[in-house]
């Protein structure tokens, strides 16, 4: 069996004049945690309506487990846009059997589940509400439920924890986990790049509709790094010992030192030790996400 579960090929879209997607290949292999990040505007759902099959590309092929994706592969994937999509004068029960139903599922095995969700977030009291009376962290776990209630291979989420407070977002975290543990492959939408160095193995970075990285989130977070070190010391920290670094910023316990070409961790750990500071705290910096975008892009 293929690992691939999702592949494009030389995908382009095109909007009026104004291209959304150029040119993009990728393959998600199953079982992943897939993390499309880029800011507002670079081409992310324009390529997930495609995938989901709402749109069809202009040019290039998509490819669901071997086949290319239509209605035949539109109930295997779970969608859960970042404009949320409840009917707010349904009741919750109402609306997640209703798009259970449409999902394919009978209505005993629609109900069981539901039932079963409910309970797995304790909102079991909350299925005779409407969607308009409820919180906006409690209609996102409903829309939550209604994604991925049909049991998708490809569970697709734009933007999940936008409004969430830190419960919230924790919970849903959790559950992601928990689906990817059982099988599921997670595509996993923001431009909140922080969001994914906690979640995502393998990331695309996207810009103007165009690929910048493809790869895991350690590896681009090696090839951009700068040598820089942080060392926390109890009590002041003394920087007698830094004539030989570079030393690029200090506080009243830290310092921050980056390291030459030729010069190693060990070296600056040894000289460290040497000067008899007592240290609790000594790592590399490794550049976030967002920095490492706004680097490639200005390059």
């Amino acid at each position: 069996m293929d690992s691939s579960l999702l592949k494009l090929e030389g995908v382009y879209k095109q909007y009026a004049g104004h291209t959304a997607v150029n040119d993009l290949s990728f393959e998600l292999s199953r079982g992943q945690i897939f993390g499309l990040l880029g800011p507002n505007g670079a081409g992310k759902s324009s390529l997930i309506r495609m995938i989901c099959a709402i749109t069809k590309a202009d040019k290039g092929q998509i490819f669901f487990d071997g086949e290319l994706v239509g209605p035949k592969t539109q109930r295997k994937i779970g969608y859960m846009p970042e404009e949320r999509g409840l009917y707010k004068k349904m009741r919750v029960s109402e609306q997640i059997m209703y798009l259970a139903r449409l999902k394919g599922l009978s209505k005993k095995e629609a109900k069981k589940r539901m039932t079963a969700w409910l309970q797995r977030f304790d909102i079991e009291d909350w299925k005779k509400k409407r969607i308009e009376e409820l919180s906006k962290g409690m209609q996102q776990k409903i829309q939550f439920i209604v994604t991925v209630i049909h049991e998708p291979e490809l569970l697709i989420l734009d933007e999940p924890f936008s409004g969430l407070d830190p419960l919230n977002s924790q919970i849903i975290r959790e559950e992601i986990y928990r689906l990817k543990e059982e099988g599921s492959t997670i595509l996993f939408s923001t431009h909140r790049m922080e969001q994914v160095e906690q979640i995502c193995e393998q990331i695309l970075l996207i810009n103007k509709g165009e690929k910048l990285f493809l790869g895991k989130v350690a590896e681009v977070k090696e090839r951009f790094k700068k040598n820089e070190f942080l060392i926390q010391t109890q009590g002041p920290a003394a920087n007698d010992f830094a004539h030989a670094f570079e030393l690029l910023d200090q506080g009243e316990d830290w310092l921050k030192i980056r390291l030459q070409e030729a010069q190693t961790s060990a070296e600056l750990f040894a000289a460290v030790v040497d000067a008899g500071l007592p240290i609790r705290r000594f790592e590399e910096i490794l550049p976030s996400l967002q920095e490492i975008f706004i680097e490639m892009v200005q390059e």
